[in-house]
């Protein structure tokens, strides 16, 4: 008895070392992958590649719903499509706080088919009166930008149960671009999803933990889970509505200096002052792929800085996890 309970603590020892390791080597490749490639120097040096004709094409008369659209990358975005001539809806929690994201926009583009949608998209039930309410303007939409989301470092339970990261970042993306498919459909064959993930998402593999049951919970940890489920995601719609005329893409903004960041990581924002990206610099990649032809994109890949990136770092051993994504889905379908 004694040297089975030796073996089996011995194994479990064995195991913790080893995931440890694991952990200890995404993070530290993330680290050096990161500050190479993510900082604005990373962005200033593969711009150097960029072709200043891809962002200089028309979407007028074409309809772009972004979320979290009243500051950051989510600003940048809403405000980048308007100046190309798009109509934009805004999707802001705070009405207020849209209003003036609203202004601004009209303002500096001179486009005045900007519009403010005001949404909680921690709630599911206010995503589905949003939709039920949009959908009855009968308006194609050609770019659903899923830009909203949220790192909250404590365990918070929104009013409708669910963990308040999960709630937002996969919850929330998952609901607003189902409710959106028919729409998107209209807008078919080119319509697109831009989903704004996180290189976040290289530190962790795919978990079918999804509310952080197990163990003490991590802001951090959980807001790179949730990224790396809207990456598989991401492949997921792609393959599911592959024959719908809607391609699905997800990207990583780089490490940009917006109040997100400042609130949910001040030392991470403190210790990279100056290093860091605009919110402009961010949303540059959702901007060139909501301009871009179809036929230049893959549907499922996930993009940085203009160009399809990896998915997993070497060595990461991330890469299997995507297989439990139907089950994943299966899950969000039940809750939504």
């Amino acid at each position: 008895m004694k040297n089975a309970t030796l073996h089996f603590e011995f194994h479990i020892s064995i195991t913790a070392l080893i995931m440890f390791l694991l952990k200890t080597w995404r993070a530290s490749a993330f680290g050096v992958y990161g500050y190479l490639n993510f900082t604005r120097n990373g962005f200033l040096g593969h711009s150097k590649k960029f072709k200043p004709e891809d962002m200089e094409i028309r979407i007028e008369g074409k309809n772009c719903v972004v979320t979290g659209a009243n500051a950051g990358i989510g600003f940048a975005t809403a405000e980048a499509l308007a100046s190309c001539g798009a109509t934009v809806y805004m999707v802001c929690r705070n009405k207020e706080k849209g209003e003036t994201a609203l202004s601004k926009i009209q303002s500096s583009t001179g486009n005045p088919n900007v519009h403010l949608e005001v949404c909680d998209l921690s709630s599911i039930s206010e995503i589905k009166s949003f939709a039920s309410r949009f959908s009855s303007k009968d308006v194609p939409v050609h770019v659903l930008v899923n830009n909203a989301g949220l790192m909250e470092q404590k365990r918070v339970t929104t009013s409708e149960g669910f963990e308040l990261n999960f709630a937002v970042n996969v919850l929330g993306t998952y609901a607003t671009t189902e409710l959106m498919l028919p729409l998107l459909e209209i807008a078919s064959p080119d319509a697109r999803v831009i989903t704004v993930s996180s290189g976040g998402m290289y530190t962790t593999s795919l978990t079918s933990d999804l509310q952080f049951s197990d163990g003490k919970f991590s802001g951090a940890e959980q807001y790179a889970r949730n990224k790396r489920v809207q990456v598989a995601l991401t492949e997921k719609w792609a393959e599911m509505y592959k024959n719908k005329g809607i391609g699905f893409y997800s990207m990583h903004p780089g490490w940009a200096e917006t109040p997100g960041v400042a609130k949910s990581l001040p030392d991470f924002n403190k210790w990279l002052s100056g290093k860091l990206r605009t919110s402009e610099e961010g949303a540059d990649t959702v901007i060139w792929l909501a301009l871009q032809p179809k036929e230049k994109l893959v549907s499922g890949g996930f993009y940085f800085d203009r160009a399809e990136a990896p998915k997993h770092l070497k060595f990461a051993a991330t890469r299997q996890s995507h297989a439990i994504i139907d089950s994943i889905y299966d899950t969000l379908r039940s809750l939504v």
